[in-house]
């Protein structure tokens, strides 16, 4: 009686009718809107990627418009950028704090809430309204990335490195997509009104958001007391810190200096300058694209090696190059370079530790803050200070080397 009843119902609903009755009709409709929440979830998620792209590399390309306004030199150019990604740590300790508490969903709306009101003030008059604004675009940095980073890993599962390649790609095209948008924005006059609508999709998913659902080990985190994985040492958990820590460094001077370094390689005021951080983020977003197909064939350990020497020898023709063309190849070259790096880190960070990666992930992207907001403006005061950006665009460089010792050091682990 109860499944002819059941059947009706369906019929009427214009529904199939399954031979095993209503359970089996119930369990397939739960697992459809399962994967409908999961795919609306990894659709914010690269949408908000593609955003944070454009709001954490957007002081790149208007630094040099920074400079001239305040008659800033480099070393205070560079404390924009040093303030911007210090911020970006504060962010992640909030973002820890936040998700224990009141889950992730919470970090990622107000994340997204404070990175529209920085948008929105940046181009600013003020240097220290911009200041503020700068602050505000690292803060929100830090409340969304390491929860999206860790959402698409556990999503991703056993392709956790590719998965995290792509929703990095997202980021990629956002990253790519500044420079352009900003030198079209200069020429027609309109950067604020540009900045506006990035603000107003900011204020968009942050409302997007609130009717999200995560796994339930994202939304309950604070109510699960998770173990890391067996067999991971000392020696390379704090190897795997320094990685973050190197990486983001390097990744965040060679495209925050870009534009100020190929700048003064100009012969006239065309301003094509602006675009050179599209080259170094259009390599990283091409090498991130065709990244699963080459983690298919390709084991992580031996790739990271390889794509940090493409770096070392790419970067040290963009510090050496005496012409824009060259500098526009070599910078791209070397944003290729990086793409699968850090995609890698975090897929090691989510394998080795399991459950554990929901604890640890605070420590390890505080890591990779410390990096963004120390080694830009670390690369402005040695320029100061020593003769000259060349000389100062030498400390990306000494992390790619540091990042390959200590890869050295936990290859055993790494290889797992």
């Amino acid at each position: 009686m109860l499944r002819k009843t059941c059947q009706k119902r369906l019929v009427a609903r214009g529904a199939p009718v399954l031979q095993n009755g209503c359970s089996h009709v119930s369990s397939q409709s739960i697992a459809i809107k399962a994967q409908a929440r999961q795919r609306y979830l990894l659709v914010l998620l690269f949408a908000g990627f593609t955003l944070t792209g454009i709001e954490i590399t957007v002081a790149g390309p208007m630094l040099p418009i920074f400079i001239s306004r305040w008659s800033l030199t480099d070393s205070r150019a560079g404390i924009f950028l040093t303030l911007e990604f210090a911020c970006s740590l504060g962010g992640v300790w909030l973002s820890s704090l936040i998700s224990h508490y009141f889950g992730n969903r919470t970090s990622l709306v107000l994340g997204y809430l404070v990175i529209g009101g920085g948008l929105a003030t940046l181009n600013s008059t003020s240097m220290t309204v911009a200041q503020i604004a700068l602050a505000a675009l690292g803060t929100g940095y830090g409340l969304v990335v390491p929860i999206t980073n860790l959402a698409v890993a556990e999503i991703g599962g056993a392709r956790s490195a590719s998965l995290v390649s792509l929703v990095n790609f997202a980021w990629g095209v956002g990253s790519f997509a500044c420079p352009p948008l900003v030198l079209f924005a200069l020429k027609n006059a309109s950067l604020t009104k540009m900045l506006y609508l990035f603000a107003g999709f900011g204020f968009l998913l942050a409302v997007s958001f609130l009717f999200s659902q995560f796994p339930h080990s994202h939304t309950a985190a604070g109510s699960e007391s998770p173990s890391p994985a067996t067999g991971v040492s000392l020696l390379a958990t704090s190897s795997l810190a320094a990685l973050f820590l190197l990486y983001v460094a390097t990744e965040t001077s060679f495209g925050s200096w870009a534009a100020a370094h190929v700048k003064r390689l100009a012969i006239s005021g065309s301003g094509i300058w602006t675009l050179a951080p599209m080259f170094f983020y259009g390599g990283l977003m091409a090498g991130r694209a065709v990244a699963p197909f080459v983690l298919h064939r390709v084991r992580e350990y031996r790739l990271v090696m390889g794509a940090l020497v493409v770096v070392i020898i790419s970067g040290a023709f963009f510090v050496l190059a005496d012409t824009q063309a060259i500098a526009f190849v070599s910078v791209t070259v070397t944003g290729l370079g990086c793409a699968t790096i850090f995609p890698i880190y975090v897929a090691w960070l989510s394998r080795w530790y399991g459950a554990g990666a929901t604890r640890i992930r605070g420590v390890m992207f505080s890591m990779s803050s410390i990096g963004s907001s120390t080694a830009p403006g670390l690369v402005g005061i040695v320029s100061t200070h020593a003769g000259g950006l060349r000389i100062g665009l030498l400390v990306p460089l000494f992390c790619t080397v540091a990042m390959i010792f200590l890869l050295l050091l936990i290859r055993r682990q790494a290889a797992v």
